[in-house]
């Protein structure tokens, strides 16, 4: 289902389709649409004299080269993207334009981490401070419904090609300013950040977090503002769900302010919107109610987690290992109720189920490979000793640290998502 936000960015009013009642009449604003027309012509166009002679078509012309992103410290990072994402939009310097932030991801898992947060602290700073004429508003449903200007961006650890394969050894910043009236890229800022003093420890509603999955509103944020360009529509599953982030970011506050009764009811409430129906979601039902006594609850929603990720192809759970081992630490979370839950929805699958296991980088990749084996093997083992028929329909693969979503290789919080054991659909 298409959301409100959805039917009032597009700019051919012969194709709009009919807002909800909360939005109609807010669909267009002259200062705003005027500001999202900040494209920049750059290039002009000298006359030619008649041609009196058939001439040969002139070579293309070889594409400008990329623009080498140098490292810099972390401040003067952010500091070089956000300049060039505000600056490039053009703000009309007599206007009061409002903006909204939407936390910044780390573009590899979609996590939101301490950096993360600091680096969108840093540029509400920069826009207070440097541009008078945006007024930054609460990135909540109400402002949402006003169709701002948003800034959305990810921090994201790459190798020196710029790729997230192999060891990182900087982090990209991306910004995207985006116009949520015309559902187009406004302006783009990138740089580069060395990693020292850099803390990619995920916030606290992550850290709890468990379970990992693709979430198609996250992918949809982290695709509007990486390989897009000024002038480039926002991406679909993202302009769907950007009334329901608001909400969510709402929500994930509460929790990690301990207000876990006010957290879930905000979770409950943002199912009622079809766009509501996210990981994080599901996932915030699952820490709320776990963190209130309700056990049985919290394994609806982890339920609900399971088949998403299982129809999503990618299932990852951070299972609580010892250290290069493959025995659990302690009951932080009901994992044997997790296995049994996992094991009844993959027994049920058409194809066969492959657990893989995954490490952190290490001293050793042989090690790493052999260690994420293990790992496989031994939850392989424990689901199948649940539901017998598991054993059949599953098969183990151990990938060592070639996989990592993260891959600084610290080997503490900030990179414990490459721990895990992930469970996919595969042929039998």
């Amino acid at each position: 289902m298409n959301s409100p936000i959805a039917n009032c960015i597009d700019p051919d009013a012969k194709r709009n389709r009919s807002a909800s009642p909360s939005l109609t009449g807010r669909c267009l604003h002259p200062t705003l649409g005027a500001v999202a027309l900040g494209v920049f012509l750059l290039a002009g166009c000298a006359g030619e004299p008649p041609a009196t002679t058939a001439a040969a078509p002139a070579p293309a012309a070889a594409p400008a080269p990329a623009p080498v992103l140098v490292p810099v410290p972390f401040n003067e990072a952010v500091r070089i993207a956000a300049q060039e994402v505000l600056t490039k939009a053009q703000l009309a310097p007599n206007t009061k334009v409002p903006l909204i932030v939407d936390p910044l991801v780390d573009g590899g898992s979609g996590v939101q981490t301490v950096a993360t947060a600091a680096v969108g602290e840093m540029v509400v700073d920069m826009v207070r401070s440097g541009f008078p004429q945006v007024e930054v508003q609460p990135f909540s449903e109400s402002v949402v419904a006003k169709l701002p200007l948003i800034i959305i961006g990810t921090f994201t650890p790459v190798n020196l090609q710029g790729k997230a394969d192999g060891e990182k050894d900087v982090y990209r910043v991306c910004f995207a300013l985006a116009d949520l009236k015309t559902g187009k890229i406004i302006s783009k800022g990138l740089s580069r950040a060395l990693p020292a003093g850099i803390d990619a420890t995920p916030q606290p509603f992550y850290r709890d977090l468990p379970v990992w999955l693709r979430d198609s509103a996250v992918e949809g944020y982290i695709k509007t503002c990486q390989g897009t360009k000024a002038g480039d529509p926002i991406h679909p599953a993202y302009v769907d769900s950007i009334l329901a982030a608001a909400t969510i970011n709402e929500a994930k506050l509460a929790y990690e302010d301990g207000r876990y009764k006010d957290a879930l009811a905000l979770y409950q409430a943002v199912l009622k919107n079809p766009a509501g129906r996210q990981g994080r979601v599901y996932g915030g039902m699952y820490l709320s109610d776990l963190k209130l006594g309700r056990k049985a609850d919290s394994m609806k929603a982890f339920s609900e987690l399971v088949a998403m990720g299982l129809a999503g192809d990618r299932l990852a759970i951070r299972f609580p290992f010892k250290p290069g081992a493959t025995a659990f630490t302690g009951n932080e979370h009901p994992y044997q109720l997790w296995l049994t839950e996992i094991a009844k929805q993959s027994v049920a699958q058409s194809g066969c189920i492959e657990v893989g296991g995954h490490t952190t980088r290490g001293a050793s990749e042989p090690l790493n490979e052999r260690l994420s084996l293990q790992r496989a093997e031994f939850i392989r083992h424990k689901a199948s000793a649940i539901k017998p028929a598991f054993a059949k329909k599953s098969s183990a693969q151990g990938y060592g640290s070639r996989q990592t979503l993260i891959g600084t290789g610290k080997g503490d919080a900030s990179d414990a998502l490459d721990e895990r054991i992930e469970f996919r659909k595969t042929g039998c």
